[in-house]
């Protein structure tokens, strides 16, 4: 049994005193979603590697890029259903019905992204993120090229690649200290 407020199997206690920087990403978090997400409050004991954490999650999510959010979202959400990420699930699907408006979609897409509606270039993007996830030594021109058929380009290609590398490595983080979901993630976004 996981006492209510455990965040995750390690215990790595929060700073008594926190430096401003993650106080600054404790209110961000606070305005943005109301509540503090478990995965800054299981980092805080390194402010340091949150930060970086951060910068990359925030470069790859809410930069320039040729992937709308949503689609990113998408990836997040395909990545963390074939590892079956229980927090990343949670959380990256609550952004998704956010960005979406389509509970359903989101739901679709973290059981099985085949039965999700898609558009072409969507479920070409996805079968490269399942590949990339599942076998990534199989990777060749072949994919590259159908991406670049359903109208992705090299920029693009490069942005899957980068977003799918990176929920792999969040999702065996969460996988491996036990981070657990908030619960306020199960209920945002779906109405």
């Amino acid at each position: 049994i996981v006492a209510k407020d455990k965040i995750m199997a390690l215990d790595l206690p929060e700073p008594k005193t926190m430096p401003k920087e993650l106080k600054a990403q404790y209110e961000a978090a606070k305005e943005r979603l109301g509540f503090v997400p478990n995965v800054l409050r299981g980092y805080a004991h390194a402010p340091e590697r949150l930060a970086n954490f951060v910068a990359m999650r925030d470069g790859l999510m809410a930069s320039e890029s040729g992937l709308s959010k949503a689609e990113r979202e998408m990836i997040a959400v395909v990545v963390s259903s074939l590892n079956r990420c229980h927090y990343c699930l949670a959380s990256h699907g609550a952004t998704l019905r956010k960005l979406t408006g389509d509970p359903p979609l989101a739901d679709t897409l973290a059981m099985n992204y085949r039965a999700a509606k898609l558009t072409e270039r969507q479920r070409a993007m996805l079968d490269f993120v399942e590949r990339l996830t599942q076998a990534p030594e199989t990777i060749d021109d072949t994919d590259r090229e159908l991406l670049r058929e359903a109208g992705f380009s090299e920029r693009d290609i490069w942005d899957i690649a980068e977003i799918t590398g990176f929920f792999n490595m969040t999702n065996r983080l969460a996988a491996a200290t036990g981070l657990e979901p908030n619960r306020e993630y199960y209920d945002l976004n779906r109405r």
